[in-house]
């Protein structure tokens, strides 16, 4: 139908006094032909009146499907979400490691320029020593005078040596201090980050539960429900975001926001045919 309408029954709607082909306004010349037709005309509008009470049941059976597989919807979206958040504190974790990796490297470095340092000052000592082995073969006061002269400054230079070295010892123990300290705020960070961990995980398992319970829900649900509609709305559904009934506030589909002329609300309201809206698609109802 080019209103957006579906039959009930798959095929034309019972109402308004229909009668079949062939016996509406047929003359009749036996005796009780008006009796007969009003017997016909009353089964026929029995009918009509169950095929709508059959329409109302089922739409009032999708809405319970509806609420079900909505919060399905929603907490398949919340399931989704939950790996994502531990990726983001292991990052957020990983990242407060930074900090100690940088001092474990200025550590190791401190120590590799230390002991470079300590080899240059031995390597100055040796040549001191023979320095001051050459100071007694000296035959002249000016070469003595010069050789005292060189001994003193190798002497000077292992003094600033040292004095590296020892500013290096001080670096040390800072860094070590800074690693400490360091690693006791990890430790600390390590225990919340196990604690957000477990309460994500606790979560899921809850979803999942949730998510059990609703599907025995809604197997509950699914024997009462026409298989053609219930074709319609699953369809339905997976193309509108877990949404396939939506239901008429202020003239407007609830899962578009279209507004429904008066005509499609007088056929809604008729439960002769399922009714979609012309926007979104979604079967349309009116809470009574």
């Amino acid at each position: 139908m080019g209103d957006g309408s579906v039959s009930a029954e798959g095929g034309p709607a019972y109402g308004g006094g229909y009668l079949p082909a062939g016996r509406q306004g047929a003359p009749h010349s036996h005796c009780g032909s008006q009796g007969f037709d009003s017997s016909i005309a009353h089964i026929y509008s029995r009918k009509a009146k169950l095929a709508i009470e059959n329409l109302k049941n089922q739409l009032g059976e999708l809405t319970k499907l509806q609420e079900v597989d909505s919060k399905i919807y929603s907490l398949n979206n919340e399931k989704v979400q939950k790996p994502l958040e531990i990726k983001a504190i292991e990052a957020s974790f990983e990242a407060k490691k930074l900090n100690l990796d940088i001092l474990q490297k200025q550590s190791l470095e401190v120590q590799k320029k230390r002991k470079e340092k300590e080899l240059e000052l031995a390597t100055a000592a040796e040549n001191i020593k023979k320095l001051q082995g050459q100071l007694y073969s000296l035959k002249t006061n000016k070469e003595f005078q010069a050789m005292q002269q060189q001994i003193a400054d190798a002497k000077a230079d292992s003094s600033v040596i040292e004095e590296a070295i020892l500013i290096s010892y001080e670096d040390s123990d800072k860094i070590k201090a800074q690693v400490d300290q360091e690693n006791l705020k990890l430790k600390e960070e390590e225990k919340k980050f196990f604690e957000q961990k477990k309460v994500i995980e606790d979560k899921i398992k809850e979803i999942e539960g949730n998510l059990s319970q609703l599907d025995a829900n809604r197997k509950q649900i699914l024997p009462s429900i026409e298989p053609k509609m219930l074709a319609m709305y699953e369809r339905i559904l997976h193309s509108r975001d877990g949404l396939a009934i939506a239901k008429v506030v202020d003239d407007s589909c609830a899962g578009c926001h279209m507004h429904m002329p008066p005509q499609v609300i007088n056929l809604i309201k008729m439960y002769e045919n399922i009714v979609t809206c012309e926007m979104c698609n979604r079967i349309l109802y009116i809470s009574e």
